[in-house]
């Protein structure tokens, strides 16, 4: 970040700096870290009156909006015109006090921090432009956006600033100082983790930008997830209790041997031969990550408004052909209530729904995808993954999942039964064969492989990745066959009900500790106990005296009398307690460690209750999981808990393998959280059961 004011001389040794791409030192998470944009532009480009025009509409309740020159204004002594007589390194210098400062009010305020700066300086006399970026910019912003406005509009602007007395510069000469700007900015921000984008100036560049900045304020990881999960929920109702299959397809060179993004790209170069710049984009340090995904978003964004892309998308989908084998497939299933069809793409939703809609498939197959930003997410592999554990977990579906690429191994691990499709050996992808082995050898996923065309070689080999056709009578029945719900492990959560999101709240509220604390995860035990155990395991008659002083029926757990409930301590034993409260008969045992956990608790015992408040990794759970069943192979074991992580809950898990292992276990959780986050100090649940939260 430097002044807004180009009246420095630039320094030839600063001038290599632009070449240089310094890999960054790992960043914050998308979570954690704060959201610091860069507006970048010219001198002359209209970045003040930008900014201006930003602070009216936004406000300042979540925004904070600074001009360079007004924070180094602020913490030279001597003020700016004392700046401006410093060496290039002092320079360099201040700059960094000030953008640490603009770091810093905005970490105490918790806003979004707007500044207008500059990126280099460049008198039209000299051969090179003068970056003033520093190491310290590349570390805090996590968004530049830059003003493109067209040379002859700056030339105009900088004659006519009498105030400024800015000097003058040829048309010509700003075209390459910009031209250099963008191509500088463009590649440092791919090396450091930094989304760009280029804005246009026109009658909606407020309202554009403003729309950016707003979605900068509230995206990261955990969000993008939320809105992908709101998308299949949609597309999947609760309510939809006959569904027990869903197919999840990928669709660029799945569906299709077609890469829609190419055919996006060419027709907007009309160059065959161009690199398109999504190539470029995934080639880079950011490899297929979030960061990439949203900047591609970008990409789509800065190139296009919205009617060109649906302009664009529209010409795509014509060149896009549905195999064959896929669409037969899509077509049955279309008839079957008990089985659904869903399409995760990481390329562009708008595309793929045109093509289904064609294929007269646009009412029974939904789209995830994304490809703008009021798509409100994008689609990774991780998300992928996620969404077909969603499906298995909370919509309790049996999942076949089809892919190609390296981005589809999670999601096909993840699933019930995995399809690798193959294509033509010339278009394939060229890193899946090593990825596939690693995924085959290491991390379990067990799958088999369509080729299409018939006639292509198929990938490794055909013991290690079966061979099946997607027309077959096998193939087909095992997809529309009527399915109970899986024998192994039965998971049930409450997320989703009312009820749990009242319960949970005081729970999650950090105000909340000790006896307060306890006597709500007491309720969520009575909660869950009364909600799911009831129905898991059964409920019998037994004889109560009525009111009235007559004996009459009144029910309680099945083989309550038998049932052993271990409270893991410490965290686990007031949620233990609401379940014992709720089944008052049955055996409690409190548990340190797997081993305090005896024979003599089993003996004789048809049920065991496993209860912690929050189950992480899963590792604790799993290592009582395993001495249970050491002692009694056969026991019944049900764990309840308040909340569970999502990855957790992974067909990778140590808790997933062990539960799956056994017939007859399930777990019943309040809710899912996707927060990967493991407490300790003051967020730990014990300490905060117990108020210990002072102890180290």
């Amino acid at each position: 970040m430097t002044t807004s004011r180009d009246s420095n001389t630039p320094s030839l040794t600063a001038v290599p700096q632009l070449h240089q791409s310094t890999v960054p030192q790992t960043r914050p998470t998308t979570e954690d870290r704060l959201v610091v944009v860069g507006l970048y532009g010219v001198p002359g480009s209209g970045k003040t009156f930008l900014l201006n025009q930003l602070k009216q509409e936004l406000g300042s309740e979540l925004f904070a909006f600074y001009e360079g020159s007004e924070v180094i204004d602020t913490v030279v002594s001597g003020g700016l015109d004392a700046f401006k007589e410093l060496g290039e390194q002092e320079k360099a210098h201040w700059r960094q006090i000030a953008i640490d400062k603009i770091k810093e009010e905005c970490a105490h305020s918790g806003r979004v921090a707007v500044v207008a700066g500059h990126f280099m300086f460049w008198p039209e006399e000299e051969k090179a432009g003068c970056p003033v970026y520093t190491q310290t910019d590349l570390e805090t912003y996590t968004h530049i956006l830059y003003l493109d406005v067209p040379a002859e509009t700056i030339a105009k602007r900088r004659l006519d600033d009498t105030e400024r007395n800015r000097p003058s510069a040829s048309i010509t000469h700003l075209r390459k100082w910009q031209q250099a700007e963008k191509d500088g900015l463009r590649r440092l921000c791919r090396d450091h983790g930094i989304l760009f984008s280029l804005i246009f100036p026109h009658l909606a560049l407020p309202t554009k930008t403003s729309t950016l900045l707003r979605d900068f304020q509230r995206h990261n990881e955990k969000h993008n997830l939320s809105r992908a999960e709101r998308k299949l929920d949609e597309a999947i109702p609760p309510g939809k209790t006959q569904l027990e299959t869903v197919l999840v397809l990928d669709a660029d060179r799945t569906l299709a041997a077609e890469d829609t993004g190419t055919l996006f790209w060419r027709k907007i170069s009309n160059n065959q031969d161009q690199e398109f710049p999504l190539k470029a984009l995934f080639s880079s340090p950011l490899e297929y990550s979030y960061n990439a995904f949203r900047q591609a978003t970008l990409l789509y964004e800065e190139t296009l408004d919205d009617q060109e892309f649906e302009d664009i998308c529209q010409k795509v989908a014509p060149e896009v052909t549905i195999q064959p084998e896929f669409g037969s497939l899509l077509h049955l299933v279309a008839d079957k209530n008990h089985v659904g069809a869903v399409v995760v793409t990481c390329g562009l939703r708008r595309v793929w729904e045109i093509v289904l809609e064609r294929e007269g498939l646009s009412k029974t197959v939904t789209v995830i995808g994304g490809g703008r930003i009021s798509d409100g997410f994008v689609v990774t592999a991780a998300v992928k993954a996620a969404l077909v554990t969603r499906l298995r977990i909370a919509h309790q579906v049996y999942i076949w999942a089809f892919g190609d690429s390296v981005l589809d191994l999670d999601m096909l691990i993840e699933a019930d039964e995995a399809i690798v499709v193959v294509g033509e050996e010339q278009s394939r992808s060229k890193t899946m064969d090593a990825a596939l082995t690693n995924a085959i050898d290491k991390e379990g996923l067990r799958a088999q492989q369509v080729v299409l065309p018939s006639n292509a070689p198929p990938r490794l080999n055909t013991e290690i990745l079966p061979l099946i056709q997607l027309t077959g009578n096998e193939f087909i029945g095992s997809i529309l066959c009527r399915r109970d719900r899986p024998a192994g492990l039965q998971i049930h959560l409450a997320t989703e009900k009312n009820a749990a999101k009242l319960l949970a709240t005081p729970m999650r509220d950090a105000a909340v500790a000790g006896p307060i604390l306890r006597d709500a995860h007491r309720r969520v035990g009575w909660y869950l106990a009364t909600e799911f155990l009831t129905d898991l395991i059964g409920i019998e008659e037994c004889r109560i005296s009525h009111v009235l002083g007559r004996p009459t029926n009144g029910y309680r757990l099945l083989h309550e009398d038998q049932t052993t409930i271990v409270a893991l301590m410490r965290a686990g034993e007031p949620m233990a307690l609401g379940v014992n409260d709720a089944f008052p008969r049955s055996m409690f045992v409190h548990a340190s460690h797997p081993n305090d956990v005896k024979l003599h608790h089993l003996h004789g015992q048809r049920t065991v209750l496993l209860v912690d408040s929050v189950v992480n990794s899963g590792k604790t759970v799993a290592e009582f999981l395993q001495a249970v069943r050491n002692l009694n192979s056969a026991i019944r074991i049900i764990v309840v808990a308040g909340v569970v992580q999502a990855q957790c809950m992974s067909r990778r898990s140590l808790i997933s393998k062990v539960l799956s292992g056994y017939g007859d276990s399930s777990l019943v959780a309040l809710r899912l959280s996707d927060t990967k986050f493991t407490g300790s100090g003051t967020t730990d649940t014990g300490n905060r059961l117990y108020n210990t939260t002072h102890l180290p």
